[in-house]
């Protein structure tokens, strides 16, 4: 097993889940019932996840005339929304966690249906004259989200309520230490993945920002528009912009079989973790961002 390997199949998915598990101890069972209770916030974060994202996606692709492989590895990673770095960002930018995290668990398990037909539709319009069948491996798939997001989660609000005073009391660091590993994974997939990162941003490196830039100011005015509070419209912020890249290249690699995909994913992914960064640095410090 080489660095990259090593990084993304054992550090990555163990650093995702001591995350996951700082964050369940910040939530308590009330935090899920009141968002069920207003389903508006859900309904706006999925329509954004799964229907303006691949149509943004789609879009750019065809503006910029990108070639096939290029706008097909777009279309992938506009159809993998979400993932446990969104939930990473907001914790520190003080949003609404559990939104993030619902929001996370629903468009993982309904992409994971879309992803097949969006990426067959793609296939054919921009004619790469890839043959391969796609077919998800989804029990893989959903136990990987249950391990990473739901299982730690819910030790963690276990935590929170047997042993609240110190759930309480690691709030802050844990809050601190997801910032220390946020850098630390940043540093650890530019490392790994120069060649590709540096090929990715020639070409396509200008599109994936403009993605992630404009699926991010559509959640947020979407969800201004329809009046939630900050803490909320800061969940919908992260969760239309910051995209599932490790899914989205394991489509490419994997079941596509074409690393070249990846280049789009690989661009994107120094965009989402410097527009991640920004915005974690830019409400994190907001001391007028309180609980709802």
């Amino acid at each position: 097993m080489d660095t990259a390997e090593l990084i993304s199949k054992v550090f990555l998915p163990l650093s995702l889940a001591i995350i996951m598990l700082g964050m369940g101890m910040t939530l308590i069972p009330d935090d899920f019932k009141r968002i069920f209770k207003y389903p508006k916030a859900i309904f706006i974060g999925l329509t954004n996840q799964l229907i303006l994202l691949p149509i943004v996606g789609f879009l750019l692709a065809i503006v910029f005339n990108l070639d096939p492989i290029m706008a097909v590895g777009l279309i992938i990673l506009a159809a993998c929304p979400g993932g446990p770095t969104s939930n990473l960002i907001t914790q520190v930018c003080k949003g609404n966690i559990a939104l993030s995290v619902t929001l996370t668990a629903i468009a993982s398990f309904i992409s994971i249906l879309l992803i097949p037909f969006i990426l067959s539709y793609a296939l054919a319009y921009f004619g790469t004259n890839t043959t391969t069948e796609i077919k998800l491996p989804i029990l893989d798939t959903i136990l990987q989200i249950m391990v990473i997001t739901v299982i730690p989660i819910s030790i963690g609000m276990l935590i929170r309520k047997f042993k609240t005073s110190f759930a309480m009391r690691m709030e802050k660091p844990m809050r601190m230490a997801s910032t220390v590993i946020f850098i630390l994974v940043f540093a650890a997939v530019l490392a790994a993945n120069k060649d590709m990162l540096i090929d990715g941003m020639k070409k396509a490196g200008l599109v994936t920002l403009l993605l992630n830039l404009i699926t991010m100011s559509l959640g947020y005015f979407t969800a201004k528009l329809f009046k939630l509070d900050l803490k909320s419209r800061i969940s919908i912020t992260i969760e239309s912009g910051i995209q599932n890249g490790t899914l989205a290249f394991v489509i490419a690699a994997s079941i596509l079989n074409n690393v070249e995909m990846g280049i789009p994913i690989g661009a994107y992914a120094i965009w989402m973790f410097i527009t991640g960064g920004i915005l974690m640095w830019y409400f994190g410090r907001k001391k007028e961002i309180k609980k709802n």
